[in-house]
């Protein structure tokens, strides 16, 4: 990076990823990102939503982030869905597979996909 404007370029870039992580918005999608959510997977669950979330248009009100441990280990990958017309889902051992689902049944259709919840297992 050698100007100023090669920073703005940057920034615009990244724009849409950073704002499906930031604000408030009506959804909110968590994943645990503790050491052992980051062991079994957690990261491309995190990017998997990010893009998922982003390609179905819903960046306006869906925010993609993250959190520390949830205090389930043999779960993880665990992922916490918060929207307003539900209490909030915990999904559990999510892969980058399952999120095309959950983001197509429960994000966009309110449909929880319950064979991947905690209650579940």
């Amino acid at each position: 990076m050698k100007s100023l404007a090669e920073l703005a370029a940057i920034r615009d870039k990244m724009k849409d990823k950073v704002a499906l992580r930031e604000g408030v918005n009506t959804t909110r999608i968590v994943v645990g990102m503790a050491t052992c959510g980051i062991a079994a997977g957690a990261r491309p669950v995190l990017n998997a939503f990010v893009e998922a979330v982003n390609e179905a248009g819903l960046a306006e009100n869906v925010t993609v982030t993250q959190t520390g441990c949830i205090g389930l280990c043999q779960y993880e990958p665990i992922v916490e869905i918060y929207t307003p017309k539900s209490e909030k889902v915990t999904y559990v051992k999510m892969t980058p597979d399952k999120v095309k689902k959950v983001v197509e049944e429960h994000i966009k259709g309110g449909n929880i996909v319950t064979e991947y919840t905690i209650g579940n297992e």
